[in-house]
């Protein structure tokens, strides 16, 4: 009795709130009311060939598939969730959004065939100042769906850049371009990597990932994003 007095106490003053709408979330939810994540804009890109993501990468990079959760668009739910995991150390929402991930990939037999999970990497230097890779934290979401390995070893960037958030196209693909390079090879060579990202929008981070991947042999190379941008 005395531990649910202290439980309700807590709640009291340190609600558990939904991160889209601020309402108090019931027992039964996580992070995100059940409202709101049937309100989500999903995107039904997973089984979609030719999807508007795939064809922003036409001509830039061989994917094999690639796909995006939810649409964002500015103040709506996505942009508060993708704030939320990016800026404000909610690791426990990065998980929860890779899982659906997950299970949107799941349901699909363009992605049953992965073989490794790759999350786009950060510079040491800014992960050490944000404590985490969101990219990471979102694929350990994923990973629940899936039986394989994340590699955070094999992709890495050598090169410190600043944000991406109010660049253009071509000054965002000028500011990844060669920052990205491979190492331990032989954890990648004929494998399938499946590469995660937050968010794609003009798809120069992205680009630039799987160019040094499909350096290695007999490497293939799919996308998952939470959320589309479009340009």
């Amino acid at each position: 009795m005395t531990t649910k007095i202290f439980t309700d106490l807590f709640k009291l003053f340190f609600p558990h709130v939904c991160r889209c709408c601020g309402n108090a979330l019931l027992n039964s939810e996580n992070q995100i009311c059940t409202e709101c994540i049937l309100h989500l804009p999903l995107t039904n890109f997973v089984d979609i060939v030719n999807n508007p993501v795939e064809k922003k990468l036409w001509g830039r990079a061989q994917i094999e598939a690639a796909t995006s959760l939810l649409f964002f668009s500015k103040k709506g739910n996505v942009q508060k969730i993708l704030h939320e995991i990016k800026y404000k150390n909610n690791i426990k929402l990065a998980h929860f959004m890779g899982n659906q991930l997950g299970i949107e990939l799941k349901k699909s037999n363009r992605f049953n065939d992965i073989d490794i999970i790759v999350p786009v990497p950060l510079h040491r230097k800014k992960q050490k100042e944000r404590g985490y890779n969101q990219s990471e934290e979102i694929a350990k979401g994923i990973v629940n769906h899936f039986d394989k390995e994340i590699n955070t070893t094999s992709l890495i960037k050598t090169t410190y850049t600043k944000s991406q958030t109010k660049q253009n196209r071509f000054s965002r693909w000028k500011n990844v371009s060669e920052i990205f390079s491979v190492t331990n090879t032989d954890k990648i060579e004929n494998k399938h990597i499946l590469l995660v990202d937050d968010v794609i929008t003009t798809g120069a981070t992205l680009e630039a990932c799987a160019k040094e991947l499909l350096k290695i042999p007999s490497v293939k190379v799919s996308i998952a994003t939470l959320a589309y941008a479009g340009d």
